[in-house]
């Protein structure tokens, strides 16, 4: 059992530390990802460059990432499972190839639960639309949607599920402590979510 943890863990690290922004931006001819807007490695920061349609390849690659990683761990069961759940966003947040910097991990916590607790997920989603679109802050979008995944999911899987889900919740606010200085000062980025 201890190996098969550590072997999803592994994988999972792996799997999450793919910088698919970094890449995808780079063969689209905007250079490094890291010297525009936030720096930042994920969806969000990819849209500032204005190629939305890098931005949505973006956004659903570390998505997908976090639930292949979650998926290839049950396969050796449902502590694997879990493990490979915390260790791709603990490789996305700081991944090896980019001297551990990383981006938030919304997207790939999005897609570790649309595995884990789905109901969690689309929950999250909706409201992480919602406040988007009302206010235009990505950041504010993923803050409430963690904290409300993290409350929801006590009453709607198991103790250990919702203890991971608590912990990634966790580490997506903490990897935000930034944008919620930046929020508190009025100098955050807004986003736009428009066509075009």
């Amino acid at each position: 059992m201890t190996v098969a943890i550590v072997s999803a863990a592994v994988v999972g690290y792996l799997l999450g530390s793919i910088p698919f922004g970094l890449l995808l931006t780079r063969l689209g001819g905007y250079g490094d990802i890291r010297q525009i807007g936030s720096g930042n490695i994920g969806a969000t920061n990819v849209l500032r460059t204005g190629a939305k349609g890098i931005a949505a390849a973006t956004l659903a690659l570390d998505l997908l990432k976090g639930t292949a990683a979650v998926l290839i761990g049950w396969k050796w069961g449902e502590a694997a499972a879990l493990a490979a759940a915390v260790a791709v966003i603990l490789g996305h947040m700081f991944p090896v190839w980019l001297g551990f910097r990383g981006g938030k991990a919304v997207a790939t916590a999005l897609g570790v639960l649309i595995v884990i607790a789905w109901p969690v997920a689309l929950g999250a989603f909706v409201l992480w639309f919602a406040i988007a679109v009302i206010f235009h802050y990505s950041s504010l979008a993923a803050l409430v949607a963690a904290l409300a995944a993290a409350a929801a999911a006590g009453f709607v899987v198991d103790a250990e599920r919702a203890v991971v889900i608590a912990a990634i919740a966790a580490l997506v606010i903490l990897r935000h402590h930034e944008n919620i200085r930046r929020l508190i000062a009025g100098t955050e980025s807004r986003i736009s979510l428009r066509k075009g």
